[in-house]
C-alpha cells in the first residue's frame, strides 16, 4: 500500500508540475499582450532597459527621472504623476532592472547601487546629464543611491514614501521563500500559474490604505505583469538584499549637497515615516520633509498635487525654475 501511495503522490506532483509548466507561460503571454511596452529600449552594458519619455522636448525644460517602487513598472508613474508634470518637465520613466521590460543585471538581485548606475547611464545617453531624480518606496532608495554614487549627475532628489534607513523587522516570509533557491524554482511558478487576479487586486487595498485604490489604477498598472516569473524572482532578490545595501548607503547622507525633498504619509505602514523620512531629514542638511497627515504609502496616486509641488520646490532650489 505504501508503494502505491508513493506512486500516486509522485504522479500527482508530476501532473501539477506539468500543468504549471504549461499554464505559467500562457498567463505571462496574456499579461504581455494586454500591457505591451510603452516606450523604447536602450542597451546599457549589455542589458535591455525600457524607458518612456514624456513631457517637454529635450533642452526646453528641466530633466526629471521617475523611478517606481517594489515589483512595479513604468505604469505606476504614468497613471497620475507623469501627466501632472508633463507641462513643466522633460520626463524619463524607467522600468527598474529586472522589472517591467528591463533586464535583470544580476540573477542574485541587482543592487540599488547597480540599478542607479544603469539608470544614470541610460539617462545620460538620452541627454539628461543632471536630472531631478524622484523615487517612490523602493525607488526612493534607488534615487538616494543615484545621489550618493553620482552627486555630480544629480540636480535634486525627491523621495516619495522612500526607503532610506535600516530597519529592525525581519524580511517577510513571502520574500524569504521566493528569494530562496527552492522558492524560486517551485513556489514562483506556482504563483504565476495559479494566483487569481482577484487576490492581487485585493492586495492593493493594503498598499493604499487608509486611502482607497483609485478607479482604473489596477487595470492601468497591469497586476498580472507583476506575477511573471522573472518579475517575482527579481523583486524577491532585490527585497532580500535591500537592508544590507541601505546600511552601507545611509552613512553617506551627511555628504549630500543637492536639494532633497521628502514627501511621506504619516499613516504609511509599509515604509514608516519615523524610520525613514524623519531620519533622512535628521541626517542630511539639505533634506526637507513634507509630512502628509493620515496618508498611506501611495501619495503619488492619492495626493498627486502634493508630490508635484515637491518636484517644483526641488527644481526651484536647484535653480532649474
Amino acid at each position: 500500500m505504501s508503494a502505491i501511495l508513493a506512486l500516486g503522490v509522485t504522479l500527482g506532483l508530476a501532473g501539477v508540475a506539468g500543468f504549471t509548466a504549461l499554464r505559467a507561460p500562457l498567463r505571462e503571454a496574456e499579461s504581455i499582450a494586454n500591457h505591451p511596452p510603452q516606450g523604447q529600449f536602450l542597451n546599457v552594458d549589455g542589458h535591455q532597459i525600457h524607458v518612456v519619455e514624456r513631457g517637454q522636448p529635450q533642452g526646453s525644460a528641466p530633466d526629471l527621472v521617475l523611478i517606481h517602487g517594489s515589483n512595479g513598472s513604468i505604469r505606476d508613474m504614468t497613471f497620475r504623476l507623469s501627466p501632472a508634470l508633463e507641462e513643466a518637465y522633460r520626463i524619463l520613466i524607467f522600468d527598474r532592472p529586472g522589472l517591467g521590460y528591463s533586464d535583470a543585471v544580476s540573477a542574485d538581485g541587482t543592487s540599488i547601487q547597480t540599478q542607479a548606475a544603469i539608470l544614470q547611464k541610460a539617462s545620460a545617453r538620452l541627454g539628461a546629464q543632471r536630472p531631478i531624480v524622484l523615487g517612490q518606496s523602493y525607488g526612493g532608495a534607488v534615487a538616494l543611491a543615484w545621489a550618493t554614487e553620482f552627486p555630480q549627475h544629480t540636480a535634486a532628489v525627491v523621495s516619495v514614501s522612500g526607503v532610506s534607513h535600516p530597519w529592525d523587522a525581519e524580511l517577510p516570509t513571502f520574500y524569504k521563500l521566493t528569494s530562496s533557491r527552492f522558492g524560486s524554482a517551485v513556489i514562483v511558478p506556482l504563483l504565476t500559474a495559479f494566483v487569481p487576479k482577484s487576490y492581487v487586486r485585493d492586495s492593493l487595498k493594503d498598499v493604499f490604505a487608509p486611502q482607497a485604490v483609485p478607479d482604473g489604477f489596477a487595470d492601468h498598472f497591469g497586476l498580472a505583469m507583476s506575477l511573471r516569473r522573472s518579475s517575482l524572482r527579481a523583486n524577491a532578490k532585490q527585497r532580500a538584499n535591500l537592508l544590507t545595501e541601505v546600511e552601507a548607503m545611509a552613512p553617506k547622507y551627511p555628504d549630500l549637497s543637492m536639494p532633497i525633498e521628502v514627501v511621506h504619509g504619516t499613516a504609511d505602514t509599509t515604509v514608516g515615516i519615523s524610520i525613514h523620512a524623519e531620519r533622512l531629514v535628521a541626517d542630511s542638511r539639505t533634506a526637507r520633509l513634507t509630512p502628509l497627515p493620515d496618508v498611506g504609502h501611495m501619495p503619488h496616486q492619492t495626493h498627486t498635487q502634493e508630490v508635484v509641488a515637491a518636484v517644483h520646490r526641488a527644481a526651484t532650489r536647484a535653480n532649474l525654475r
